[in-house]
C-alpha cells in the first residue's frame, strides 16, 4: 500500500444505541442506522461492545453481522466474557480498546507495554477464529513496538488529542500521529484511526501517511439527527475523498 491509498470510513453507530437505550424500547433502529450509513458510502460498521453493556447488546452484534454488507468490526476490552462474545460472532475486525466503568468515553489508547500477555491472549484466541486485530494505541513508538511484537494486525491511532488540542498545538499532534503512521507501516502493521473526529478536522487525518480507515460515530450521528445517515455520512465521504 503507498502513502497515498484511498481511505475508508467506518461509521460507529454506538450512540443510535444510546439514544434507543434511553427508553429502553427499539428505535431508533440499530439496523436501519447501519443499512442507510452503508447506502452513504460507509465501508465498514463499528460498534463497542461494553462490559456494561450500557448502549449496544449481543443481539445487536448479531444481528449486525447477518443484516450488513460490509464488515462489522467490533470494538471489545480483553474481558474474558467480552472475548467468547466476539469469538462465537467472528466479525470481520476487532478493536481491542481500554474500558473502565465510569468514562464516558473511551479516554485514550491501550497499554499494551503494562498489558502484554493479557493483551496477547485476547489476540491470539481472536485470530484463532479468522478475526483481524487492531489495537487502539495513543501515537507513542513504544506502544506501537509492542502492538507489533504481539502479532496484532492493524494499530488504529488514538486521534483524541489532536482532536481536543487548540489551534497551536494541533501541529504537535499531527507530528506525532504522522510519526506513528510512519512507524507502523514500516513494522508491517495496518493504520487506521479514531477518536474525537468531525467536520471540521477530519482532513489533516486522512492526509497521514499510509492511512486506511477511519473510524468516526459522534459527529457523523450527530449531524444525522438534522439531516438523516446516508446524508451525514455522504458527506465524509466527501471531505475524507477530496482530502
Amino acid at each position: 500500500m503507498n502513502s497515498k491509498s484511498r481511505v475508508k470510513l467506518g461509521l460507529n453507530i454506538d450512540h443510535v444505541a444510546t439514544v434507543r437505550q434511553a427508553r429502553g424500547g427499539e428505535e431508533p433502529h440499530l439496523i436501519q442506522a447501519a443499512l442507510d450509513g452503508i447506502k452513504g458510502g460507509a465501508e465498514g460498521i463499528t460498534v463497542h461492545l461494553r462490559e456494561d453493556r450500557r448502549h449496544i447488546q449481543d443481539q445487536d452484534v448479531f444481528e449486525l453481522r447477518k443484516s450488513i454488507s460490509v464488515p462489522l468490526n467490533l470494538e471489545m476490552s480483553v474481558n474474558s466474557d467480552i472475548v467468547k462474545v466476539a469469538r462465537k460472532l467472528r466479525p470481520a475486525k476487532a478493536c481491542l480498546v481500554p474500558e473502565r466503568r465510569k468514562e464516558l468515553t473511551t479516554e485514550g489508547g491501550l497499554d499494551v507495554i503494562a498489558g502484554k500477555r493479557r493483551i496477547s491472549e485476547a489476540i491470539y484466541l481472536l485470530q484463532e477464529k479468522g478475526v483481524m486485530v487492531s489495537l487502539f494505541v495513543d501515537p507513542i513508538p513504544e506502544q506501537i513496538q509492542a502492538a507489533f511484537d504481539i502479532d496484532c494486525d492493524f494499530v488504529e491511532l488514538h486521534t483524541g488529542c489532536y482532536a481536543n488540542a487548540k489551534r497551536k498545538k494541533r501541529p504537535i499532534e499531527l507530528k506525532r500521529l504522522r510519526e506513528a503512521a510512519l512507524l507502523a507501516h514500516r513494522l508491517g502493521l495496518g493504520v487506521h484511526a479514531g477518536h474525537g473526529l468531525n467536520y471540521e478536522n477530519v482532513k489533516a487525518i486522512v492526509k497521514l501517511p499510509f492511512m486506511e480507515e477511519l473510524n468516526i460515530g459522534h459527529a457523523i450521528v450527530s449531524r444525522a439527527i438534522f439531516v438523516g445517515m446516508k446524508a451525514a455520512v455522504q458527506k465524509m465521504c466527501r471531505l475524507i475523498e477530496t482530502a
